[in-house]
Order: structure tokens, then sequence, then C-alpha cells
């Protein structure tokens, strides 16, 4: 059964630092121009300690780690970070703008304990060993969340919303501006009634990771390390809990957008042998190339779009419901799964991937011949995500892009 308490939280004090100054994008999607970017903004940008720069004649005791160490200590002292005064939970909202469509998504933080992978907590994608390394050496050094899993859950028990929306009558504690111009604003909740009734609202919910496979098995293996150093163990201490971000399925206001996928190299034949492979499985219409090709496989069920080198038409793939028999049936429903299975893995045998948000960006890297063909796909939904994660099964890589990003900065949960 999960457990999900509040925590005292460490806060920038706002009334010396504001929020659009200090908080940062999550360090997976911080390109090194942003990073200088966030580097002029303050002194005390949290980008200085959640992914610092590498600096010329760093070595083992002086490092970008070594330095966000020092510096989550040095802002303590100063006062420009705080821990609040009781155990709080963290209303955040992010109210946004997906095509033409405005949408809120509200959520809590919290301290989750943490579990064995589908034991409560479930994952949906498949990770890489690189950033939990990167992660894990930063957790060692600040004894810190520094930013959020980002979760869900679904769950019909709705009795915070009083809470809530006493919460959004009155003026947030802080507030941002993301780069997608997404605003994003936190309430702190520590009256104790308020805390009892949300801690008993989210107690017991299967908890769904939707972004932060990384951190949480990054907090998992710390909670090990820690475990395994401390004879006096009791489970109580505080790197048995993770920080996450909780928005409830039931809520609305959660959208995944689709990672779309560029392939250097499939075939050298022409492009009528370039589709004979896929004939056998997919119906194959061509459309005009001047067409959206995202928006002419919105809604078709099973279709990925395909674009390729020198030519001047595009294809719709359309799946006839073979030869998956093999992959587990919650993953065979996926697009993202025909893909990479049965496409990448059966028919081309492809080595490498890359992934593409943007499709004008796919289209013109296919058109200059810097890739031979680009696949787009419709996005995940997030019930297939629910039903993914609870048979403890794992998407490829990039098969959901959960939008906004949840921000760095908010709310630090210390570990010790």
């Amino acid at each position: 059964m999960t457990e999900i308490l509040p925590f005292r939280g460490v806060l920038y004090d706002t009334s010396r630092v504001r929020g659009e100054d200090v908080v940062s994008p999550p360090y997976d999607v911080i390109t090194p121009e942003l990073k200088d970017a966030l580097y002029s903004k303050s002194p005390y940008n949290i980008v200085k300690i959640d992914f610092g720069k590498d600096l010329q004649g760093d070595n083992d005791s002086e490092n970008r780690y070594t330095r966000a160490s020092k510096y989550l200590e040095d802002w303590l002292s100063e006062g420009v970070l705080k821990e609040t005064e009781n155990p709080s939970f963290y209303l955040y909202e992010a109210e946004y703008t997906v095509g033409n469509e405005k949408k809120v998504m509200r959520g809590l933080f919290g301290r989750v304990r943490i579990t064995e992978l589908c034991d409560g907590i479930y994952p949906h994608e498949a990770t890489h060993s690189k950033p939990k390394a990167d992660r894990l050496t930063l957790m060692h050094h600040c004894n810190a969340n520094l930013s959020p899993i980002f979760s869900i859950y679904n769950s019909q028990r709705r009795g915070y919303l009083d809470i809530f929306d006493r919460c959004l009558s009155t003026s947030p504690y802080i507030a941002a501006t993301d780069l997608t111009g997404a605003e994003h604003r936190m309430w702190i909740i520590d009256d104790p009634d308020d805390v009892r009734i949300i801690g008993e609202e989210l107690k017991g919910n299967p908890i769904y990771i939707a972004d932060g496979h990384h951190r949480y098995e990054t907090a998992l293996t710390y909670q090990k390390e820690m475990k395994a150093k401390n004879p006096e163990h009791t489970g109580t201490e505080p790197y048995n809990y993770v920080m996450m971000y909780l928005v409830n399925m039931a809520d609305g206001g959660l959208t995944v957008l689709p990672t779309h996928r560029l392939v250097r190299e499939l075939t050298d034949t022409g492009v009528s042998g370039f589709l004979k492979p896929l004939e056998k499985f997919f119906e194959i219409r061509t459309i005009d190339a001047d067409s959206d090709l995202p928006a002419e496989i919105a809604g078709l069920e099973h279709a990925i779009g395909l674009a390729v080198y020198g030519e001047n038409k595009h294809f719709i793939l359309l799946y006839r419901g073979e030869d998956l028999t093999d992959v587990p049936e919650p993953l065979r429903e996926l697009d993202v799964t025909l893909l990479h299975e049965l496409i990448f893995k059966k028919l081309y045998n492809v080595e490498g991937v890359d992934y593409e948000m943007e499709p004008g960006v796919c289209l013109s890297k296919v058109r200059d011949g810097s890739y031979q063909a680009a696949f787009f796909l419709n996005p995940t939904r997030v019930e297939d995500v629910e039903r993914v994660a609870l048979a403890c099964l794992r998407m490829p890589p990039k098969s959901t892009y959960f939008f906004p990003k949840i921000l760095t900065g908010f709310v630090i949960n210390r570990l010790q």
C-alpha cells in the first residue's frame, strides 16, 4: 500500500528572490545555451545545484557536484532558501495551452515511501544507466530530492477539491512562467486538518511514474545504500521517501505529446523496395507531401506517418493486426510498440533511432538527406500508460512526453 506524507520542504524566500529568476526546467531538457541563460538570471538559480556547469580544472575534490552541495548549504545559511515550519503538502498548478485549447493541471507535492518497482509504484518506460549515475552522484553530495518525480494516479476520492479551491482563492507562494508560456504556481498547505484529509485521500492508490523514471530508480539505489550504512535503520528515516508531484487522472488536465522518430538508414533500395516489407502488415495510403502528416494520422487507430528522403509524397501506415503475438497484450496495443518491435526490429533491423518533438524539424531533416526516414506517431493515451504500468511492463524510451514539464526549484526535499 502506497504511503504519501507531508514534509518540511525547502523553499526559496520569495521576499528575496522572484520565482521567475530562480526556477528552471528539468535537467534533461536543458541545453548548454539554456544553462547559460539560467545562470545569468540570478546567482541563486536552482540550475547551479541541480545541473551545474563543468569547469576547466575540475577534479575529484572540486566539480559541479561539490559546488552543488556548497551552493545548497550556503543558500540555506544565507536564508535565500528556508525550510517550512510545519510538514506540508504543496499544491502546484500549471496553466497551459495545447493547440488552441487552454488547460489546467493541478496536483500535489508529497513525500512518497520508496518501494521496489511494481509494489505500489509502477514504471512505464525503459531507462538508461548514464542519467542514473549522474543523479546518484548529485544525491550523494546534496542528500536531497532537488526535482520531483512526476507521477499520476487514478482515484474517484476527491475530497481535497474544497482545499484546492480555498488555496486558489489566495495568492500563490511562488510563481513562474516557463519557456512554452505555461504559468506555474504553488501554494503551501500546512493546516493540520487539510493535511490529514489529503493524506487519507492519497493513501493506498497505485502510483504510475509519468516522468522521472531515472530519478525514482536513483532514489531506490540511494535508499539501499543508506540502509546498508545504517545498522539502526528503522524505515522512518527521510531517505526512505522520495518527493513526487502527484496528479489524479480523474481531475483531467493531463496532456501527453508524441515524440517522433528519425532513422538515418533503413534500406538501400528505392521507395518500392523500401515499402515492400511493410505491405504484409500495413495498409499503405499515399498523401500529398504538402499535407500536415501528424494531422492526417490524428484520430486514426494504429496509424503511423512516414516521410522518406527523395519522395514527393508521404505515407500513412495502417496496421492490419498481425505478427505481434510474442509481445505482451498491453504493449501490443501501442503504436510505439508497433514501430519499435515490428518495423524497427523485425522488418528493418534498425540500429539507432533519434527523437524529435517538432514535426517540421523531422521533415526538414529528411528533405535535406540528414535522415532517410521520419516516423510520426499519435500521442500515447494516459489510460494506456496506466494499463502498461499496472502490468509492470516497459514501453520503449520516449514513448510519452507529459506536457508541460514540472519546473525544478519550487520545493526541495532534504533526506537528512
